[in-house]
């Protein structure tokens, strides 16, 4: 019997499978698709025309980016030419939509064409690019996605904070991974190795629970802030492409993650009493194929981390099922998950609203992971590292695409020093090593409603930009580190104002 039959067979009986046939299915083109020879990968409850929209959005986005080279490897080859500024140029405006800096160009006959600083001028350009038409790009997936504020609220929930791993990997979660539609009820700030910051959360809590008590947050009145941790996990190389900051160890992934779940319960019982403390949900991600597993809380709502179901599981056991008996299905595996023993043991079935938000999850997920196996084989080509940047200082979430950079979340690099160390690390394989320069693009909000906030957050790209270059001085000195400072406006139109250029447009 052929390891897609025995796997089927087990799955079919419940059973897990044996670890040789575990290790076949790590090697196979489709991880979570095995089927019979007259079945197709297509599943009840998946978003045909959703995962159609979302791929279109990628492959608009990720074309901006894929060019870069290619042209620049062109422009190269004419450096020597008479003409060979106006040709770059063209090409430029033709291949990228922008034109290169000009002092770049207009001594490279004499010094050499810098191409370490035009690919991560045009990596910054096109990110930019994406970011001033992420609206336009992401219109047409956006209104087809259910799970929105409206859906939260349904479920008892006025607020959905969510802190993955920074790891680029985990980039597209929302709209892809999740299928969020985005609104002002998610929030998003990653973490290196999801680590997220118990007192700044505390305050985050806090402010939310004000705007809330206030009347401020329409249907909170009775509603409750969940707190989501994301950590991330490779199947078929969890001993290299797991989370870099817990060494791909997927125990400490899930431990570290659990701990900071419960510190932040703690917290704010110990301050504001008992009962106070925000609801807690934790999600684990194979960034190899983007299936989940969800922890399911208990009735009091503690997390166990043994305690999960398991997306990919889900797809392969429903795959072949009406959507009334696959949406049965998923319910008795959510029911199996609350009423397991042993380690998994908990205290009763969990809250209404968190089953309900689960389910969903569960159910959406299947659509990604049909989408991974559409576009993508059933496992990315490249399970790694590919991001185009780090964005150190804070995110900008209006481009949310698989590896579209790594993000070092700090207000000084001292405090981010492990995230941005991780972050050079994966640039070492990415860019360094090919010759290339690592491009940081150094980020920070500001609301124009408060008088002088611009000001204070391009001072704050400039400190951390200094910081960054002291902390990595041989990169510098090489020019091999390239940072570009940008402000975005949490309140208006201004979305990823690059400085330098606003500081040449103005003449100083």
């Amino acid at each position: 019997m052929n390891t897609r039959k025995r796997l089927a067979a087990m799955l079919a009986a419940g059973q897990a499978p044996a670890k040789h046939v575990a290790a076949d299915i790590a090697s196979m083109a489709n991880p979570a698709c095995v089927i019979g020879p007259d079945q197709r990968c297509e599943h009840a409850l998946v978003d045909q025309e959703l995962n159609r929209r979302l791929y279109v959005y990628e492959q608009r986005v990720r074309g901006r980016f894929n060019a870069i080279n290619d042209t620049l490897k062109v422009i190269s080859s004419l450096q020597h030419e008479r003409d060979f500024v106006a040709r770059a140029q063209n090409l430029a405006r033709e291949c990228l939509g922008y034109e290169l800096p000009q002092g770049l160009l207009d001594d490279a006959w004499v010094t050499g064409l810098d191409l370490r600083a035009l690919q991560a001028h045009c990596v910054f350009r096109s990110f930019k690019e994406s970011v001033d038409q992420a609206e336009q790009d992401q219109a047409p997936w956006r209104e087809r996605m259910t799970l929105d504020a409206g859906f939260f609220q349904s479920c008892g929930f006025h607020t959905v904070d969510i802190s993955p791993c920074a790891d680029g990997r985990l980039q597209g979660l929302l709209p892809f991974v999740f299928r969020f539609a985005p609104n002002d009820a998610v929030y998003v700030k990653a973490y290196a190795g999801a680590m997220f910051d118990v007192e700044s959360d505390v305050a985050d809590w806090t402010h939310r629970e004000l705007d809330r008590l206030s009347g401020g947050i329409p249907g909170g009145e009775e509603a409750n802030y969940l707190k989501v941790a994301v950590y991330h996990y490779s199947t078929s190389n969890p001993c290299q492409q797991g989370c870099a900051f817990h060494a791909s160890n997927d125990l400490h992934a899930v431990e570290h993650a659990l701990g900071r779940l419960n510190e932040l319960r703690d917290a704010v019982e110990n301050t504001f009493g008992r009962g106070a403390a925000p609801a807690i949900l934790m999600i684990g991600m194979d960034t190899d194929t983007d299936a989940l597993r969800i922890h399911v809380p208990d009735a009091s709502g503690v997390v166990n981390a043994h305690r999960y179901v398991d997306s990919a599981a889900l797809y392969r056991a429903t795959l072949g099922q009406s959507r009334d008996a696959a949406r049965a299905s998923i319910e008795a595996a959510v029911s199996a998950a609350e009423q397991a023993e042993g380690w998994g043991h908990g205290m009763g079935a969990c809250q209404p609203g968190m089953r309900r938000l689960i389910l969903a999850l569960l159910e959406a997920n299947l659509s990604q992971i049909e989408y991974v196996i559409q576009h993508h084989a059933g496992r990315y080509t490249v399970i790694g590292h590919d991001e185009e940047l780090i964005c150190a200082g804070e995110a900008t979430t209006h481009v949310q695409l698989r590896n579209m950079y790594y993000y070092a979340h700090l207000d000084t690099v001292e405090e981010g020093a492990a995230d941005m160390d991780v972050g050079i690390k994966i640039f070492t394989g990415l860019n360094l090593r090919h010759g290339l320069a690592v491009p940081v693009l150094v980020h920070f909000h500001y609301s124009s409603r408060v008088p002088g906030s611009r000001d204070r957050a391009i001072q704050r790209c400039r400190r951390v930009k200094s910081a960054i270059a002291a902390r990595y001085p041989q990169l510098d000195a090489g020019g091999q580190l390239y940072c570009q400072m940008a402000v975005s406006d949490l309140h208006g139109g201004e979305r990823l104002g690059f400085i330098e250029d606003e500081v040449d447009n103005h003449g100083h």
